[in-house]
């Protein structure tokens, strides 16, 4: 078994990690294409395989882009699942969980779903009590992207225009993904994005991670770790107030491994509002260039996840609202807290808030962005 050291500098803390290659050269990298099943309008969603040399897999659907699998090896060398998804299309078509899907065409919530753009007042479509959410009713993750698979490499390139006024968001907006499972064990994946009108944009990606690779119980004994000396408080729905809070003595500091568990149950009036974490962190440095910004670790599996990104923040998002109704992967009831999501992006709400980076995006401009799911074992 062939195994490179590699060493992660988290929270000021040094640790070797040794990436297993128990499959390498036993795998083709490529991607191969199936279907996925039938949508309610006669279309067909597909389902595309991307095998890297070392056999892991990523399955990712162009119906919302999502990624239904990610198999991923533990410290012996075996493949297991570590996203929250369903085996059929027939779930993602019905429910509004968000399960590993693209999301768009703005990210989180902009409050009571409407801001001022270039002096006009812009009304979107709310979803989500009085605000909007991930979008609005009909976001990214709930239309059929049109896919290219590589030839020659484990990377899957998505396209969708959304139209003028789409959800109420102006501009013809056209969206480019390019999922890439690279050899070193990384979902990569890049957003580009242009418009014909002045629109804003916020691009993210929705997996439910649970690195034991068994759902079955919560992922609260997962280690986390996230370089953020702030986070933006939130109202009563989830809203940020536009305060930049230092996370110093609150249970929002995860700058040295922490349990997901540790503190959630505090007495504390942001845990209240979220039920559990459902913040924004604004992310320490940024600069637009590709940087380590978090990773999680299971010490039972010994997997270990890194986040890498362009973006400025990251909601951390600990699945307060999985309540055991949805049955998905295997029969396995999703429980309260069974996956947690790191989506790198925008902070919420920025068209709201102008000491936020903002989210506007014009004609002539390229929107572009990267996040990177590192994945080895130790």
């Amino acid at each position: 078994m062939n195994r490179i050291t590699r060493t992660l500098l988290l929270g000021g803390l040094a640790a070797t990690v040794f990436v297993t290659q128990g499959c390498a050269q036993k795998a083709k990298p490529g991607v191969v294409k199936s279907s996925f099943g039938v949508m309610a309008d006669g279309r067909t969603a597909d389902i595309y395989t991307l095998t890297n040399r070392n056999g892991a897999q990523a399955k990712i659907t162009n119906y919302g882009g999502i990624v239904t699998a990610l198999f991923v090896p533990d410290r012996k060398g075996r493949l297991g699942d570590v996203v929250l998804g369903y085996d059929t299309l027939a779930p993602y078509l019905t429910q509004t969980t968000f399960f590993g899907a693209l999301i768009g065409r703005y990210g989180n919530r902009i409050g009571k779903g409407q801001f001022m753009l270039d002096g006009k007042k812009v009304q979107v479509t709310r979803n989500d009590g009085p605000n909007t959410l991930h979008g609005g009713r009909f976001g990214f993750d709930k239309v059929l992207w049109t896919a290219e698979p590589s030839d020659s490499s484990a990377a899957l390139k998505l396209t969708y225009t959304s139209k003028d006024g789409e959800e109420g968001y102006p501009g013809n907006l056209t969206a480019t993904v390019v999922y890439t499972l690279t050899d070193d064990n990384a979902l990569r994946i890049d957003y580009e994005a242009r418009t014909d009108k002045p629109t804003v944009v916020n691009l993210t990606h929705h997996s439910y991670f649970n690195l034991s690779a068994d759902p079955s119980g919560d992922a609260l004994g997962t280690e986390l770790t996230i370089l953020a000396d702030h986070f933006t408080p939130v109202d009563a729905t989830l809203i940020p107030t536009g305060e930049i809070r230092p996370v110093d003595g609150t249970p929002f500091d995860f700058r040295k491994p922490t349990k997901i568990g540790a503190r959630i149950g505090m007495d504390d009036d942001q845990l209240k509002k979220g039920r559990g974490y459902d913040h924004n962190w604004v992310l320490n440095g940024w600069d637009g260039t590709l940087q380590t910004v978090a990773a999680a670790y299971d010490s039972a599996s010994g997997r270990v996840m890194e986040v890498l990104t362009t973006e400025p923040g990251m909601q951390f998002y600990s699945g307060n609202f999985l309540d055991g109704t949805l049955t998905g992967k295997g029969g396995i009831r999703y429980n309260r807290r069974s996956g947690f999501c790191l989506e790198t992006q925008h902070y919420p709400d920025s068209p709201n808030h102008p000491n936020f980076p903002s989210t506007v995006l014009r004609p002539g401009e390229t929107y572009k962005t990267t996040t990177v799911y590192r994945f080895s074992a130790k």
